[in-house]
């Protein structure tokens, strides 16, 4: 069993993922457009669920890698307004300088909550709400990780 993030970015899922690429190395696995869903029209009609006009090319789902966990995500129904409230993702790096180079990289336009520090359970801690409203915990010189 596994339990996998699926983050809906309401419109900025194609942003989302080059700056994940680009901060955290994230490797992308799949997308589907919306377009390319060949039941679209079946679904709009029995669901009631179409997406907006003009949403089309927007992303319907995608699958990414960042280190060895799966993060799935979509545009979902591309209202412009992401929310991610009651939730973090926790980003365990190899080392303290990986996390300081992701914390650094995940603050870019983003809010530090926290800045990276020294705790009792890692040499390296911080805690930062990325531009779309992501928040991560970033940990690195963790007991038991590899350095």
């Amino acid at each position: 069993m596994q339990v996998q993030p699926y983050l809906f970015f309401e419109g900025r899922c194609e942003e989302a993922i080059t700056f994940y690429r680009e901060s955290l190395g994230a490797q992308v696995v799949m997308t589907m457009r919306y377009s390319e869903n060949p039941e679209a029209a079946k679904a709009e009609t029995a669901s009631g669920c179409g997406i907006p006009p003009g949403s089309e090319n927007k992303i319907m789902h995608a699958a990414l890698t960042i280190g060895d966990s799966m993060v799935m995500a979509s545009d979902g129904m591309c209202s412009g307004t992401p929310e991610f409230k009651g939730v973090s993702l926790s980003l365990t790096a190899n080392d303290e300088q990986q996390a300081e180079k992701f914390f650094s990289a995940l603050s870019n336009g983003g809010q530090v909550q926290m800045p990276m520090t020294q705790t009792f359970f890692a040499r390296r801690f911080g805690m930062v709400s990325d531009k779309f409203g992501v928040t991560w915990m970033v940990l690195g010189g963790v007991e038991g990780k590899p350095q």
